[in-house]
């Protein structure tokens, strides 16, 4: 009998891996993928709390935020959303790629779903499909703030000011906390008055 060849075995794991991913999304399709209108509610008020410059407690609410941003309303779409979450953060690009794109194939209106591809997409320096990932979040959820700031991080390394200005501001405009965010702005003003000398 020959030795079991590493290479098929990895094959045949990716295999069962697409198989996998292709029988959560066919369980996805005719499911609600909206979150409840009770947390879209909660999520607002915490949205409009959050703008509030005095916030004391902030890292509460915006945790509470991405919570119910991550709720799909369907336990399938959950789950390919923390299956490409895991594989995102050991680093491997091509799980999380197929667990993210089926669960944007066959839940094209849960925003957070597009947050985490942008994000993929981001940390593999592929920046034109994280961008266009990132429109498809902020048709669904304008006020995602995140998905504005990583917006803003690209253009500004895309060397367009103007427009990475503009992400970063409305970013600002709605999570005004994060201090990140306002040393981005900071930058962003010094390279735009740098080149106006």
């Amino acid at each position: 009998m020959a030795p079991p060849d590493k290479h098929a075995s990895f094959s045949n794991m990716r295999m069962i891996t697409t198989l996998h991913n292709i029988a959560l999304a066919a369980l996805l399709c005719g499911v609600p993928l909206l979150a409840s209108a009770q947390d879209q509610g909660r999520a607002d008020i915490l949205l409009d709390r959050l703008a509030q410059p005095d916030l004391r407690n902030w890292e509460v609410v915006e945790e509470e935020i991405y919570m119910l941003w991550s709720r799909s309303g369907s336990a399938s779409a959950d789950y390919l959303l923390e299956r490409g979450r895991d594989a995102l953060a050991q680093g491997d690009f091509e799980e999380a790629y197929d667990h993210l794109t089926a669960l944007t194939d066959h839940a094209p209106d849960f925003a957070e779903g597009w947050n985490t591809r942008a994000t993929m997409f981001f940390q593999a320096n592929r920046y034109g499909p994280s961008i266009a990932d990132i429109q498809r979040v902020l048709a669904l959820e304008p006020r995602h703030f995140g998905a504005l700031a990583g917006l803003g991080y690209m253009l500004e390394e895309m060397d367009r000011l103007e427009e990475a200005r503009a992400a970063f501001e409305a970013a600002r405009a709605i999570h005004p906390h994060r201090e990140e965010i306002h040393e981005a702005l900071d930058r962003v003003d010094r390279a735009l008055g740098g080149q106006t000398l």
